[in-house]
Formats: C-alpha cells, structure tokens, sequence
C-alpha cells in the first residue's frame, strides 16, 4: 500500500533532516516538496517508519507492507494550507510510478489518518484525495 502524510514541519529541509536523523525513529520512502521536487529517503525494497501503530484491512505491520511519502506541508502549525499544484502534479505521478511497479489497486492508496484514526490526522482536512482520483473524502477525523 502507499500512505501519504504531511510533514507538518516548517520547511523541506527540517522534514528531510528529521526524516534522515536516527534519533526519532521516523522516516519516509519519499518527500515531495511544494516545489514539486521529489526526494527518494529510503529505498522502496527497504522498510521505511512512518506508520507507527496502524492497521489496515487487518494488517498490524503497515510499515513492513507500504511505501511511505510525505509532503511538506506545516498541517497544524499553519491552519492547514492547500497543497499547490506542482506538489500534487508530482505526488499524482510518483503514485502512478510505484503503482506500475508494486501493482498497488487504488483502494490501497491511504492517508495516515486511515490507518492510525484517531492518533493521526495527516494528509488532513485540505487535501484533494479528488485530485488522484481517489474517492476517500474528506478527512476521516475532525481536526478541530
């Protein structure tokens, strides 16, 4: 599966710094830029941290059976701003990409929030699942 999450940092180098910091313990496969940039942080063969407690359709593991992106976003430290176009052009693309080589169907193409609901609410209320031609709506949790 694909799970997308905010960084909800303040910049593209914070996240990529505490993305690539063993410390936390928390990592991605790839982080999207606004720009548009795409950055590959950990290899998809490899297993990334960026679920941390989920479940899906009975799957516990979610970090050992998905490939994790985060886009830089500052979520709840900025009142959640929209996603700029290049961003979701190039998060739209990455996902046809790792689709074409995992054969991951559309119904496996997740927020955070889906799989940790209540714990996390990431990519949040403003993001257009409509965009990827997804139909999950808005946000499974109120932010509020």
């Amino acid at each position: 599966m694909i799970v997308i999450h905010y960084t909800g940092m303040e910049s593209a180098q914070a996240a990529i710094a505490r993305l690539c910091d063993p410390e936390p313990e928390v990592s991605a496969h790839y982080l999207v830029e606004d720009t548009g940039d795409v950055c590959q942080l950990v290899s998809e063969a490899h297993r990334a941290w960026h679920a941390g407690l989920s479940v899906w359709a009975g799957e516990t593991d979610i970090n050992s059976c998905s490939i994790g992106i985060e886009l830089c976003n500052p979520g709840s430290l900025q009142d959640f701003p929209p996603f700029p176009e290049p961003q979701m052009a190039a998060l739209a693309a990455l996902i046809a990409d790792i689709q074409s080589r995992w054969d991951i169907p559309k119904a496996r193409i997740l927020g955070h929030e889906h799989v940790a609901p209540g714990r996390k609410f990431d990519p949040g209320p403003k993001f257009d699942w409509g965009r990827l031609g997804l139909n999950l709506g808005q946000s499974v949790n109120s932010c509020t």
